[in-house]
């Protein structure tokens, strides 16, 4: 019974989500030639040269991608993204029979279409799929040379199918807007996926360990951990704090920890997420 609830709620939440980003792809991307990258990508370059359903094509393009990469992973992974590859083929031609084009500025369009693709994305991977293409062309590169990062290489993809789309188009602006709408489009799904509670992880190395926790404390209301460390040059023992905060703290913190230790060493990092008390809760 559970199990087939949570079938039903993943089929429900990878068609919304392709449907929003075929929406955004038929309103205003495609129209006003914009790409948006990856095998969605190269279906509407074929689409534009010879009239071919850009929702077939993305299927058809993805056939090989998933039955390589079901060889060379398997697992549930592999199946639910080519479900969900299914349905955004689906979607995106059944989109062109509901939805009108927009044309417009190519700001407007290359933003509201990478917030609609991005918010349409996070509803699948929310549910642990993907939509194929270069997610899972980025997963077997990597397996081959994992020194290159899947971001990397997912956006080298991204940028390659750009590049030729603007050719294609004989649009230099073209290949801006993709830009300007692939970075809109990734921000919202972090957002999406992560929430608004990123912040920042912050180490300090000190000889002062006591009088920082207890200034940060008492001022921020921030716990730190303290972790045993050793100098690797003299050997000297010394206390490493690490403490996670909103990035608005940050300033604040600095200013804490030089009054109680000039000498202490910050180090200052991203943190993708922050789950527990005092951020988000950790479900």
């Amino acid at each position: 019974m559970r199990s087939a609830k949570k079938s039903i709620t993943d089929i429900l939440f990878y068609t919304i989500g392709c449907g929003i980003y075929s929406a955004a792809v038929v309103v205003f991307t495609d129209p006003n030639e914009i790409s948006p990258g990856g095998v969605t990508g190269i279906a509407l370059l074929l689409k534009h040269f010879f009239s071919l359903p850009a929702g077939l094509m993305t299927f058809v393009l993805n056939i090989p991608l998933i039955i390589v990469g079901f060889i060379r992973f398997g697992g549930r992974f592999i199946l639910s993204t080519a479900l969900a590859t299914g349905i955004m083929s689906l979607t995106l031609d059944g989109a062109n029979y509901i939805f009108s084009p927009y044309y417009t500025d190519g700001i407007l369009a290359a933003v509201f279409g990478g917030i609609m693709m991005g918010a349409g994305l996070s509803l699948v991977l929310l549910r642990g799929a993907t939509t194929g293409g270069a997610d899972i062309a980025a997963k077997l590169i990597n397996a081959r040379y994992p020194f290159i990062s899947m971001g990397r290489i997912i956006l080298a993809l991204d940028l390659a199918v750009v590049t030729v789309s603007a050719i294609a188009y004989r649009r230099f602006e073209s290949a801006l807007y993709s830009i300007i709408s692939l970075y809109v489009s990734s921000h919202v799904l972090d957002t999406m996926l992560y929430g608004t509670d990123r912040g920042k992880l912050v180490h300090i190395i000190t000889e002062k360990p006591t009088e920082i926790s207890t200034a940060v404390l008492s001022v921020l209301n921030r716990g730190l951990t303290r972790l045993p460390a050793y100098g690797g040059y003299t050997g000297k023992e010394r206390q490493v704090l690490m403490c996670a905060m909103r990035p608005s703290e940050v300033s604040a913190f600095q200013r804490i920890v030089r009054n109680a230790d000039p000498d202490a060493f910050i180090i200052i990092s991203d943190a993708g997420a922050i789950l527990g008390q005092g951020f988000k809760r950790n479900e």
